[in-house]
Formats: C-alpha cells, structure tokens, sequence
C-alpha cells in the first residue's frame, strides 16, 4: 500500500496561527469566512493546544501561545471567488480594513483586514489572466500606478 506524503485534505503548506484566545479566532473564521471547525484539542484550563479549521479547500491550525510566549501574528492571502463581499463580511464580523479591495495589475482585486487578534489576511479574487506582456505594461499605466501606491502605503505591520 502506497502512502501520500500529504494527508487528505491537506495542501502542501498548512499555515498556523500561534494567539492568546484561539477559541476566539475560530468564532470569527467562522463568521468572515465561513470556515468550518475539523477539531479543537484543549488542556485542563481550556487552552487550545491544537486547532484546525477549513476555509475553502485549506486547513489552518491554531494553537494558543505558551506561557511567557508571545503571540505570532499571520499574514494569510485568501483566495475567494468575491473579494469585495468577503471583505465586508471580514469587517463586519471585527475585523478593521487595511486596504479597500483595489484592482492590481496582475489581475486581482485585493484588499487587506487584520482580524481582532492581529492575523493580516489578503482577500483576493482573480479577475483576469494577464498576459506578462500587459503586466509590463500596466506597470507604467497612471491607474493600475495608483492603485499600487495605496497598497503599499498602507500600515500593515502589527
């Protein structure tokens, strides 16, 4: 019997998120991005251990800090077939916007939200296949210019 090195339903790079209130963080991946709970190992005091959750065709982990450890906030991009409405609905669940959903010149339209525990998450939805031709040339185009200066003007870091 042949084993696959990666388990079902894992993609090859499994993000984890390291928080002081990971219960905390899987209500709100639930409520912005409809992620589902896989399962949730806890100590005598309920700390999360161990904590998975699906979101779309990916599994994030989470684990609650250690003692004396400090949290490690995530930056996630997130695929979505609508980044506008998932970014609305990442707001509206607690999150605060980084970057207004905004059309780049690869293709995508990509806004930011730090979740209310510091994970940066870029909600993005391909648009259109951009030739690297035409990538070259939006590179210099006024509009897709402008629209690069206010992604990278913003705050992000934590």
């Amino acid at each position: 019997m042949t084993v696959n090195p990666i388990p079902e339903g894992y993609t090859t790079i499994t993000p984890w998120i390291i928080s002081q209130d990971s219960a905390g963080i899987i209500r709100y991946l639930e409520t912005a991005f409809d992620a589902v709970e896989l399962g949730r190992v806890t100590d005598a005091e309920g700390r999360v251990g161990h904590a998975e959750v699906r979101i779309g065709n990916a599994i994030v982990m989470l684990v609650d800090a250690r003692a004396g450890a400090a949290p490690t906030p995530a930056f996630l991009r997130l695929y979505v077939p609508d980044a506008d409405a998932t970014h609305r609905r990442a707001v509206e669940a607690g999150g605060t916007s980084v970057t207004e959903v905004t059309h780049l010149y690869w293709g995508d339209r990509v806004g930011r939200v730090r979740d209310p525990f510091g994970n940066l998450w870029w909600i993005q939805t391909r648009i259109e296949e951009v030739s690297e031709e035409e990538m070259t040339r939006r590179m210099s185009d006024p509009e897709f210019t402008k629209a690069m200066e206010y992604v990278q003007s913003a705050q992000f870091s934590v």
